[in-house]
């Protein structure tokens, strides 16, 4: 079966770019699918309808974004982001989450959201977040991938080679310059299945130039 990748999408210009990382991990035999959290439902009936009508519109401008017309869409309604979209993970079996970077990020730069961290502290599914301005690139490609190899944990490797072979990309080890995708594992504190990000990791975070995915503990993603 192909990996289940959601994107998270709001509209923002920010989650144009999740879009277009979404769209370059897709380009192997990855399914997207897009998800939109809303944080409550409305008493009235009418202020209800109106508010699903407006997040299944920016879910729809979405799919127009990717020219996927049939591209599976998620309302989710939870007064959390991140936990809406680590229940939608679990219900439907997705490996991988992909968020835009929060709205303050310079160009180029890499810096997730509320959401983002909050499955960055603990989350179970995988987590990518893509570079600003990752949009302007156009429809572009994953040519190479960086990798941070550990003797305590094989799955940023597995996912790096995964991927690389679904869509026809080189992995090298260490080196992040130049990098269309970084893969990180999660510390080795972390409980097997779940991430936890170490020091030396939130500074690659923090110097990244390309977009980053962030693996659970000894869990790769079947690109």
């Amino acid at each position: 079966m192909p990996t289940s990748v959601i994107v998270s999408y709001d509209g923002t210009a920010n989650d144009d770019d999740a879009l277009a990382l979404g769209q370059m991990l897709g380009g192997g035999s990855a399914a997207l699918s897009l998800a939109y959290v809303r944080h409550s439902r409305e008493y009235d009936p009418r202020r209800e309808e109106i508010a699903q009508h407006d997040a299944e519109r920016r879910l729809e401008q979405g799919a127009v974004w990717l020219g996927q017309s049939d591209v599976p869409r998620h309302v989710v309604v939870d007064p959390s982001t991140g936990s809406g979209l680590g229940k939608l993970a679990a219900a439907e079996g997705a490996a991988l989450i992909v968020f835009g970077s929060d709205y303050r990020t310079p160009p180029g730069r890499v810096e997730p959201g509320g959401a983002a961290q909050q499955l960055l502290e603990g989350g179970s599914v995988a987590v990518a977040v893509a570079a600003a301005g990752l949009r302007t690139a156009g429809h572009s490609s994953i040519r190479t991938i960086s990798v941070s190899s550990s003797e305590h944990d094989s799955a940023p490797e597995a996912t790096a080679a995964a991927l690389a072979a679904a869509v026809v990309a080189t992995v090298s080890l260490g080196e992040d310059h130049g990098a269309d995708l970084i893969v990180v594992g999660s510390a080795p504190s972390a409980n097997p299945g779940r991430i936890a990000l170490s020091g030396a990791t939130r500074a690659k975070l923090d110097s990244a130039r390309s977009s980053v995915l962030v693996l659970a503990r000894e869990t790769s993603v079947p690109f």
